[in-house]
Order: C-alpha cells, then structure tokens, then sequence
C-alpha cells in the first residue's frame, strides 16, 4: 500500500482530533529521527500506524491480539495498551509492514519495554511529545528532548507513571523495566 493511502485508510479510522495528534507524532518522531540519528522514513511510518486500533472496540482489539498469538499476556493489563499491540498486528497483515523494528515501535509505543531500540525510542518519545499534548512536565520533556534521548525517556517514563500512580491505575511490568533499563 502507497503512503497516500495507507494514511487516508489510517485517517478514516480515528476522530479528526487523534489524526492531529498522529500527524504531531509523525512530524515529531521524523525530527526525533533525524536529530538522534534514526530512520526518518522507518520513523514516519510507525507514527502513521501507531494508533490505527485505538478507536476500535476493545473486541476487536482483543481477537487481533489473541489471532496473533504471541503477546496476548497484554490483555491481562489495562485496555488503553491493546490498540499498541493490535496495530502492530494489523500493520503487518494488512498494511504490508515487514520491518520488525517498525512493528516493535508500534506496539511499545504506550509501554516501552527492556532494550528499546533507537526507533522505539523515537516513537516513544514522538508520541509523548509531540505538539498538541499538554500535560504539567511536557515542556521540560521537550528541552531535554533538545539534547538526550536517553534523559527526556527517562522524564517521560517518570511522568507516566506517576500518573498512572496519581489515578490508582496497575503499571505495566515492562513500563517500570523499560525506565528501569534507561537508568
């Protein structure tokens, strides 16, 4: 599938204000990439997919997961981390996607994980920082974004989990092994 229409199909499946954010993340991740000496291009794509399921019913998301069969230990965790791993599905089966660091920076883009490669890393990041979120840290995020990878991960990982903390919410295993590694 051409970029035009794989990024129309991906448009159709969201509300206009998340094709925002993924077009944020896109610009971001392809800043990200280039800054830090990433595949722009490897970039732009995984931010195109990293939410084409966020907007499917948790139904859906689940059968994806459970049809790929291989990181089904997900949906055991809160469901605001399935569309990672169900996008990372569909974007090999139904978008073609082979590149396995592409499909790893789609599914760890809510969680990270252990050995983050500098795709996932850019992704991750891209997606936390990009333009049109707002949160009290972002800001600070953004400037250490400036000049370390490794140090704004760091940040965003530590403001993510606080706020998972602040709303009683369960964390992820990997999320605290991901923040964990960085260190």
């Amino acid at each position: 599938m051409n970029r035009e229409a794989m990024i129309a199909d991906v448009k159709r499946q969201m509300p206009e204000r998340r094709w925002i954010h993924t077009q944020g993340v896109m610009d971001t991740a392809m800043l990200l990439a280039e800054r830090f000496g990433a595949n722009a291009e490897h970039a732009e794509l995984a931010a195109i997919l990293h939410d084409v399921a966020k907007y499917w019913p948790v139904d859906q998301m689940a059968a994806a997961i459970r049809e790929e069969a291989k990181y089904s230990d997900i949906l055991d965790y809160d469901k605001e981390l399935w569309h990672a791993h169900a996008g990372a599905y569909v974007a090999e089966r139904d978008y073609g996607v082979a590149n396995t660091d592409v499909l790893n920076a789609i599914r760890y883009h809510t969680s990270g994980r252990v050995g983050m490669s500098l795709l996932e890393k850019v992704v991750w990041l891209a997606d936390l920082i990009e333009p049109g979120r707002e949160f009290p840290t972002v800001n600070k995020i953004r400037e250490i974004a400036e000049h370390s990878l490794e140090q704004a991960l760091v940040a965003g990982f530590d403001t993510t989990i606080v706020f998972l903390i602040e709303k009683r919410k369960r964390i992820y295993p990997l999320t605290i092994k991901a923040r964990n590694d960085l260190i």
